[in-house]
């Protein structure tokens, strides 16, 4: 037994020395390689990636190999104790260029590709960066877009990617056809679209570009437009897009199902939450029996009965609009069914896409946050307003199941765009004569969501800088707080004797009471500038300051100082600065349908002003503004405005000339700037450059807006015809400058005298005309051309008048 047991370990021994020694000869193979092919690699740096000589740990050291993207070859051999490796390196890319492209700029094709200057050429990869530059130009309309590339091998291995590209022309959207549409015409549901035709002004804007998502996007803007005008049976059945090689772009037809139009029979709200009465909630309606039915009316009163269950102590209830059709009637029950809801809290919102955009931002347009009850009205209410920020191409929000069946994570999706603008414009006006402007504007400073424009123009007559800051959610509350820091000059022109200069700063919040009503106090500091030229080219002054060689000397009858111009006595009283500090507030009602293309709706602000917060003046000022529109037929519009204004100082303060209200065709058109109200009618002085302003004024117009037949109606050109109404009167300023009243006429010497003679009629002014429109893509631009019916006497009229701008 003993001869065994020493056999066996002798035999152990062996076995164990050949193991040790296989093991040892394994590992020297791991540690020795040798690196050989068209390679700059270091061996030590390849020998790193291959931990064994075992089939699988030279199949992983391939794969890490390759995985570096420094190598277009890699293979393994072992010979003996050692492996070989051949390697083959990729080609770097030295540089890529773009070559042909002027509608795309460099930057956003880079933004498109993978490949990189720097990084390892691969063939597969320029391919895929061909077909993207290629999807590039489809999405900007240019489908005959063709590109290609070219490589350029350089020495030490480098190529350079050159992809050249030839853009063509321009393939739009030529036409927009509906079918099925009954109630509104064509013309009309392409105003709702984003897209429009091509035109002759296609080289001046991007509308016109065929984008699937934005073509689905203006589908849901039909739908909302019929359903809220009454069409709760509205469909679209399909959209036929195909690109016509002919024609050279996209011919779109939508076809569509209008059903009647339904008028609300009757509103009632049923409560099935215990405690939860529906008595209490009559005044949330904002719908009520024989109205149209409108959607959006509805889905705002189910925001405002959730709104009400959830302060009355019920999170969770859910509010479904519900309605009862009665096809014989047209009219539709509607019921708002409030039920208590399922017990969901929201665990998270995962907010993915805002590159730009902060979180936060977005997180404060829901009412309800993490650890919330869920409330699918609320999350709807959520998407409409980032949808109204402007900031984003696209917003999708998604409930998922969370971590428990009684909890949701919320999703929020969105497609960012561009939210900065630099713009450059002119124009002309009858006041400011030839206009030249620039501005750089963010309206998501920082990704921050706050507005942020600075902006200069100069005029002929004018110039204004300005500075303006807002951030919409002031203190964390739903409130804006706006500062404005100006300064505007107003020079001597036809219409004035004197230059004036503003200087100021305002600051303002505005504050959200309801989806319409809204109130902003503002307090504003500024200094108010006047000063009257004194030249051989502007004697406005030269009856008090003499100018020699210029003004007539000896003087006679019709040839002094006030024959040559000359400022009124009140206008010289009110040279120099004056400080004005005054604290207000308005309150405005909106409920335009388009707050830059009002069709229907009413827009109305009351302010009222107080200065005297510090500086000179001191006066109380109350004006108010009202514009009511109304769609007479599918393309007429009515337009009535009416507008109001009083002035008065107190404490014993006269008011100056700068504090008084100046209207001309502002308030009448076919009246001139400063063309109606009270002047200084003393002889010798040019009532037209003499305005003097007034305390009091009135107005009313009356306006029909409709399409120029034969134009395209995206061209935005429409007409007008008008009749307006108003007047301006009080004047309460100083007309006596001297212990002894001596008119003009009456002063010795041919020179002014020490008091003036006030023309301030309470006569009603009146006038009718017409106006061409047009919302050009330059900015907007009206021509007015109106005859005065009624006048008092000493008013200064002008039939053409002329606003326009453009920014480019």
């Amino acid at each position: 037994m003993a001869f065994v047991a020493g056999v066996l370990r002798r035999l152990l021994l062996v076995m164990c020395a050949l193991v040790a020694s296989l093991a040892f000869s394994g590992l020297a193979m791991a540690t020795t390689v040798i690196v050989r092919g068209s390679t700059n690699a270091a061996p030590s740096s390849i020998q790193n990636y291959f931990q064994g000589t075992s089939p699988d740990q030279i199949n992983a050291g391939i794969k890490a190999l390759y995985a570096t993207g420094r190598f277009a070859n890699v293979s393994v051999r072992r010979e003996g104790n050692r492996l070989v490796v051949n390697l083959v390196d990729n080609k770097r890319i030295n540089h890529v260029a773009f070559e042909g492209n002027s509608k795309i700029k460099d930057a956003q094709l880079k933004s498109q590709i993978q490949s990189r200057s720097g990084g390892a050429f691969d063939p597969g990869l320029v391919a895929a960066d061909v077909a993207a530059i290629k999807e590039a130009y489809v999405h900007g309309g240019h489908n005959d877009a063709t590109v290609s590339d070219r490589i350029v091998n350089l020495p030490d291995g480098r190529v350079d990617v050159v992809f050249e590209i030839k853009e063509g022309d321009k393939t739009g959207v030529r036409e927009i056809h509906f079918v099925g549409n009954h109630a509104f015409s064509d013309g009309t549901l392409r105003g709702i679209m984003s897209t429009t035709e091509m035109n002759f002004l296609s080289w001046l804007k991007t509308s016109d570009v065929y984008d699937p998502d934005k073509l689905a996007t203006d589908e849901d803007h039909i739908r909302r437009y019929y359903l809220k005008n009454g069409y709760i049976d509205f469909r679209i059945t399909g959209s036929d897009v195909h690109y016509d090689a002919a024609k050279k772009g996209y011919i779109i037809t939508i076809s569509m199902q209008e059903g009647p139009q339904y008028r609300i029979g009757s509103v009632n709200v049923v409560s099935n939450v215990a405690g939860l009465q529906p008595a209490t909630l009559q005044n949330k309606l904002l719908v009520s029996a024989g109205e149209i039915y409108n959607g959006d009316e509805i889905q705002k009163t189910a925001e405002n009965l959730t709104r009400a269950a959830d302060e009355a102590g019920y999170p969770f209830a859910q509010v479904h609009p519900q309605g009862d059709r009665n096809p014989a009637a047209r009219t539709v029950a509607v019921h708002f069914a409030i039920d208590p809801g399922q017990k969901a809290y929201i665990e998270k919102i995962q907010i993915r896409g805002n590159d730009k955009t902060r979180d936060y931002v977005i997180r404060r347009e829901f009412d309800i946050g993490e650890g919330d009850a869920y409330n699918q009205v609320l999350i709807d209410q959520a998407k409409r307003r980032l949808e109204a920020l402007g900031f984003f191409k696209k917003v999708t929000i998604t409930a998922v199941q969370g971590s428990a069946p009684d909890k949701v994570i919320v999703d929020v999706d969105v497609v960012e765009k561009a939210s900065g603008s630099f713009a450059i414009g002119g124009g002309y006006s009858t006041t400011d004569g030839f206009l030249a402007s620039a501005s750089i504007s963010d309206s998501n400073f920082l990704g921050r969501g706050q507005f942020v424009k600075l902006s200069v123009s100069r005029g002929q007559y004018s110039s204004a800088y300005e500075a303006s800051f807002t951030q919409p959610y002031f203190l964390g509350y739903r409130m804006s707080g706006t500062l404005d820091v100006y300064r505007k000059e107003q020079s001597v022109n036809v219409y004035s004797t004197y230059q004036t200069i503003i200087t100021g700063v305002t600051t303002s919040l505005g504050i959200p009471l309801t989806d319409q009503w809204s109130v902003s106090p503002h307090y504003s500091l500024y200094e108010t500038q006047i000063y009257i030229p004194n030249t051989a080219a502007q004697p406005y002054n030269d009856c008090t300051l003499p100018l020699t060689g210029v003004t007539p000397s000896p003087p006679t009858a019709t040839n002094n100082c006030l024959t040559n111009g000359e400022a009124s006595l009140a206008v010289k009283e009110s040279q120099g600065r004056t400080l004005t500090s005054l604290g207000g507030v308005t309150l405005t009602y909106n409920t335009l349908d388009n707050p830059k293309d009002p069709r229907d709706g009413i827009l109305g602000s009351i302010t009222e002003d107080v200065a005297g917060l510090g500086g000179k003046s001191k006066f109380i000022r109350t004006t108010g503004d009202l514009r009511v529109f109304h769609p007479l037929t599918d393309d007429f519009v009515g337009v009535l405005h009416f507008q109001a204004g009083d002035i008065y100082g107190y404490g014993g303060h006269k008011l100056r000339l700068a504090d008084n209200f100046n209207m001309g065709d502002s308030l009448v058109r076919g009246f001139a700037p400063g063309g109606i109200g009270p002047r200084d009618n003393s002889p010798g002085v040019n009532p037209q450059t003499n305005s003097l302003g007034g305390t009091t004024y009135l107005g009313a117009s009356a306006e029909l807006q409709f399409p120029i037949f034969g134009t395209p109606r995206e061209l935005g050109l429409r007409g007008a015809v008008f009749a307006d109404a108003g007047t301006l009167f009080g004047y309460q300023g100083q007309t006596q400058f001297a212990a002894t009243c001596t008119p003009n006429d009456q002063a010795p010497t041919y020179t002014q005298g020490t008091c003036i003679s006030v023309q301030d009629s309470h006569k009603i002014r009146t006038s009718v005309g017409a106006s061409i429109l047009w919302a050009s893509p330059l900015g907007p631009i009206r021509i007015n051309y109106a005859i005065p019916l009624t006048k008092a006497p000493g008013d200064q009229t002008q039939a053409f008048s002329f606003s326009g701008g453009a920014s480019f």
